[in-house]
């Protein structure tokens, strides 16, 4: 029989001090991860509520001396942000809707359809995540500014982020991955039944795949939402530019204040979505690492 060590053997919490010294480390452990990860998110929520003297005061207070919750009203009239928090929805929801249908198509194609040459076409479409991705930026602008065959220009439209968003090689492997696992007994017994290869991605695959499908729209989304180099140069209309880069073109004649509290409101919806997908985004990370 094989045994696991540990770093305290069993012996040693059978007994009631070791249990005690265990339990202390282990809660002191916790607590100052939990503080390390939480306390700047405490800092930046409660530095939008402090006087721009306080906030660039040192040593700095831990609690604001005198609440001021103005700053997010500012923030949210004076920098527009619905405006931007809508143009910053339209883009990324379009890219998730274009990775999640482009990317899941391929990869039931690479996986389960093998295409001829297809484990070719796999590694050049992996030899791309080689590429840095400041390399493809000149490229990408020059094929959204004049767009080859139909020679019309895709800057200042959604369309600038949609399109070039579908061609991420981390997301199709990942699902190809996670279809290469499925079990080839449920399919067979669709093809059994008389379905075709559409409605079995659509009746079989589909719905077994929900747990990496969440991880993929995590993915896609959280990737438009926090960029900013890409928007920077395809939205030239301050109107249509996305909540990241309405930050930083807004910022300079913006109290730090403000400026702070309209980060705490731009970070909100990503915070809640991962709060209420959670277990899906761990399912579905753990879905992978065993065969079906």
């Amino acid at each position: 029989m094989s045994s696991t060590r540990t770093l305290v053997s069993p012996a040693a919490l059978a007994r009631p001090r070791g249990r005690a010294v265990y339990w202390t480390v282990f809660t002191a452990v916790v607590v100052l991860f939990t503080l390390a990860f939480l306390f700047p998110v405490y800092w930046m929520v409660t530095g939008a509520t402090k006087s721009p003297d306080e906030v660039a005061r040192t040593p700095p207070t831990l609690l604001p001396e005198h609440w001021h919750a103005g700053g997010y009203r500012d923030a949210w009239d004076l920098m527009e942000l619905p405006r931007h928090l809508e143009n910053t929805v339209v883009q990324a929801a379009g890219a998730w809707a274009f990775q999640l249908v482009f990317c899941t198509a391929a990869a039931y194609a690479l996986s389960k359809l093998q295409p001829v040459f297809g484990k070719v076409i796999l590694g050049g479409i992996l030899a791309t995540l080689m590429v840095p991705a400041q390399a493809l930026v000149v490229p990408k602008y020059l094929t959204v500014a004049d767009l080859p065959l139909l020679h019309t220009s895709l800057l200042n439209a959604p369309l600038a982020i949609w399109l070039p968003a579908v061609a991420n090689a981390f997301n199709l492997y990942l699902l190809k991955r996670f279809f290469d696992q499925l079990p080839r007994e449920v399919l067979e017994a669709a093809e059994i039944d008389g379905a075709g290869k559409l409605r079995i991605l659509w009746s079989v695959v589909l719905p077994m795949s929900r747990p990496v499908l969440g991880v993929v729209s995590i993915f896609a989304l959280v990737a438009v939402w926090q960029d900013f180099l890409w928007p920077l140069m395809v939205f030239s209309d301050t109107g249509k530019q996305p909540i990241s880069v309405a930050l930083v073109q807004l910022s300079q004649n913006i109290q730090l204040t403000v400026l702070i509290a309209a980060m705490v409101i731009a970070s909100i919806p990503m915070v809640a979505l991962f709060l209420v997908f959670q277990r899906h985004i761990i399912a579905g990370i753990g879905a992978g690492s065993t065969k079906g």
